[in-house]
């Protein structure tokens, strides 16, 4: 998929694929890696609000008249991201219908996620909200086979996902640590996630 309108980039990781405030005139489809997508609020305070891999969509606002990205997009591995011209976009959605139901798919389930999170948010402890985030991170409950490494990633990372500090991430993270549900060394590098973790996410 490179032509007119369309270009495969490789990125770093910790490279910026676009930044918060930048016109928004482009998709960006991931076919290898992980992406980070944060905000920072007027007062400077980051949040994490979404952890993108392979076959995510980013940048999507522009084509409903979205003028700038509200967030920044970084790579946290070594990354390869097709980047669409808005208007390659809209001609493929008109005129590619395997492809426009690929998106849709995509949006809808993109859309439940969203309303997952915030029930999470308003209901959930952060023990729980931190046991999701590691398993959605491992793709648990996506098609195919779960993921149970996750490349490294920082707790304070993890604190901004779910809303709380990295001293309440790092106490977590040693409880499920002594119970099984998870594996790690040192700066959770080649973090091991079992399914046995979701006993945290179901129990009341």
């Amino acid at each position: 998929m490179v032509g007119t309108g369309r270009t495969i980039s490789e990125y770093q990781k910790n490279q910026v694929v676009f930044t918060q405030g930048d016109p928004a005139n482009g998709i960006f489809y991931v076919q290898k890696g992980k992406v980070k997508l944060t905000v920072v609020s007027d007062n400077g305070k980051e949040a994490v609000i979404a952890m993108l891999s392979i076959g995510d969509f980013l940048g999507e606002g522009c084509l409903a008249g979205r003028p700038l990205y509200l967030g920044t997009a970084t790579a946290i591995s070594e990354c390869s991201i097709l980047r669409l011209e808005k208007s390659s976009m809209m001609r493929l959605l008109h005129e590619e219908a395997a492809f426009s139901e690929l998106f849709v798919s995509y949006l809808l389930s993109r859309n439940i996620r969203i309303e997952e999170d915030l029930v999470d948010q308003l209901f959930n402890s952060s023990e729980k909200r931190l046991a999701r985030v590691l398993l959605l991170l491992a793709n648990f409950g996506k098609e195919g086979k779960p993921e149970p490494v996750i490349a490294k990633i920082s707790q304070e990372t993890l604190a901004e996902m779910i809303g709380t500090t990295r001293s309440r991430v790092s106490f977590f993270m040693n409880k499920f640590r002594k119970l099984g549900f998870i594996e790690y060394n040192s700066g959770l590098h080649g973090l091991h996630v079992h399914s046995s973790l979701l006993n945290i996410v179901l129990h009341d």
